[in-house]
């Protein structure tokens, strides 16, 4: 009888797990996700994820940090830390040097002139009567993760890239994505170029005619908690923050309806430019089918009101907590949105940053922390010790990036000694107040400069997009341009330290301090979705995101 129970459990527990076995989804090695959603989140340092993490809800960065993989030590590894070189580092997993993104702007050598990233004056502007829409991807050199997805599916999967910066869209996006979206300030809607389509989808069309901006911004813009708890950050009402237009103070409330009838940029200052872009991301995804049919698809989304609104105030006013607390419970309520539209953990989240932020000058001196400007005359003081070495003016097409520009076919046809030109120039910048090193980027390996900055401002350098002589300012030291808020560029944490969190699909939760750096981020993806690397890759996969233990 003991026997026969024995054998009867024995068919039982044999028939379960053959039935478990059958119904057990099986998973391929080439398996992806059905939607890839990359959000760079625009100057957000990478302390923003703790220094209000009480105040912030469920959904949005306590779910990233909950539910998620954090790399908690994710440094920039070149110099100037902008957005355009952040956006393009993140998605090539390559540096200036060879991707050739060299700055938000650069200095043409041959004519002097100041070269945007994006722009291209063969391609027209579509869904609106302006010239913001003449840009493109040409001067990008590599591919990008986005591209390399399309490449791998036979151009099936779709590529998609928003945001309010025309750079911050197309970039990210890469060659030949199926569309990339910004912002035209005249019109107050999202356009493209005709470099990607002729008109504008019928999805887009619908989303502008609804004039989102007039619904967010009618009723002003005051803190989202009681003021008195904003313990983060400073008065409500300091000397060192920039002012949004039609007000005659940084003080709360403000109102938008003026600023924006005054100036229609004035939205990417506001928390509401981030409400926008989540808006029209969804929008989006709904349009094309993202993450719907059979594909794998990538949506690349920049939130870039954290950047406008930083460098009006610094990274400790009450605005900028209000804005990442705003900008918390919208990516709270995106996430519950993908939840539902393409099925939670099937879609794959990673949220970064393409800077950081120094702190305002003022903030910093009234806390007796090192600060400082930089004088307004280096570039002019700089020209006029050119001119008495060397017998000759317009050597120099200025300083930008904190790199020096030089005429050089002037230089040539002088017969001026280049290299004594450029010494002189290090001499005389390594002498002004506030500046550290200054290096010559063609003898770069004869400075004394400490390694780990040497080889930012090496994979920063490049030949024909780059000035030939760069400067690194003291800590805490900013350009002269810089008396109210803050700005970036530098090879300091403070702007070097961005988050890096992965979510979703095949991602278990956990946290690395490791180091690791942007151009990690495309290495690992190229991983997890089983595809080529971009071409001008040099990041590693992330060992810690793929261990399971």
């Amino acid at each position: 009888m003991k026997k026969l129970i024995a054998i009867s459990l024995f068919s039982v527990l044999l028939c379960g797990t053959l039935f478990a076995q059958k119904n057990k989804k099986t998973t391929s090695p080439a398996d992806r996700p059905k939607l890839v959603v990359g959000i760079v989140v625009d100057q957000m340092r990478w302390d923003y994820l703790y220094r209000y993490y009480s105040k912030y809800e469920a959904g949005g960065f306590k779910r990233l940090l909950g539910e998620g993989f954090s790399c908690e030590n994710t440094m920039i590894n070149y110099i100037p830390s902008v957005t355009a070189i952040g956006h393009t580092s993140i998605f090539t997993g390559s540096v200036p040097s060879i991707h050739g993104i060299a700055g938000n702007d650069w200095t043409d050598p041959i004519s002097g002139k100041s070269v945007y990233c994006t722009d291209d004056s063969t391609v027209q502007t579509v869904g609106a009567d302006s010239k913001a829409g003449k840009m493109s991807p040409r001067k990008l050199l590599v591919t990008t993760i986005t591209d390399e997805l399309r490449l791998a599916t036979n151009f099936q999967s779709k590529v998609v890239g928003v945001s309010l910066k025309d750079r911050a869209s197309i970039l990210p996006a890469g060659h030949n994505p199926t569309g990339a979206f910004w912002i035209d300030d005249a019109s107050g809607k999202f356009i493209t170029s005709n470099y990607y389509m002729n008109q504008l989808p019928d999805w887009a069309n619908r989303f502008n005619d609804t004039k989102p901006i007039e619904k967010l911004i009618t009723n002003g813009w005051n803190t989202l908690l009681p003021i008195d708890q904003y313990t983060e950050s400073t008065a409500d009402n300091v000397e060192w923050e920039g002012t949004l237009k039609g007000a005659s103070a940084p003080v709360f409330p403000y109102d938008t309806q003026k600023a924006y009838a005054a100036d229609h940029g004035s939205l990417r200052q506001m928390p509401f430019g981030n409400t926008l872009t989540l808006d029209f991301a969804k929008a989006a995804v709904d349009g094309y089918k993202l993450g719907q049919e059979t594909s794998t698809d990538f949506l690349t989304i920049n939130c870039a009101s954290t950047d406008y609104s930083g460098h009006l105030v610094g990274p400790n006013a009450i605005e900028i907590e209000d804005v990442y607390l705003r900008l918390d419970k919208d990516l709270s309520t995106f996430f519950n949105y993908l939840d539902r539209k393409i099925g939670k953990g099937n879609y794959l989240v990673f949220l970064t940053a393409d800077h950081g932020s120094s702190h305002a000058n003022g903030f910093m001196q009234a806390n007796k922390m090192p600060a400082g400007i930089l004088s307004q005359k280096i570039e002019s003081n700089l020209e006029s010790l050119l001119k008495q070495k060397f017998g000759a003016d317009k050597l120099t097409f200025g300083i930008d990036n904190f790199q020096v520009f030089y005429n050089k076919a002037r230089i040539d046809s002088l017969n001026i000694d280049f290299d004594l030109v450029k010494s002189t120039t290090v001499n005389f910048l390594q002498k002004q107040e506030g500046v550290q090193y200054a290096v010559d980027q063609d003898r770069i390996e004869e400075s004394s400069v400490p390694a780990v900055i040497k080889e930012k401002m090496v994979n920063g350098y490049n030949q024909q997009r780059s000035g030939s002589v760069v400067m690194i300012p003291l800590s805490g030291w900013l350009p002269h341009y810089c008396k109210k808020g803050c700005t970036h560029s530098l090879w300091n944490p403070y702007d070097a330290h961005i988050p890096l969190i992965f979510m979703g699909w095949n991602i278990h939760h956990g946290t690395s301090n490791q180091t690791h750096f942007m151009t990690d981020i495309s290495a690992t993806l190229a991983a997890l979705l089983h595809i080529q690397m971009p071409s001008g890759c040099i990041g590693s996969p992330i060992p810690e995101v793929f261990d399971k233990r």
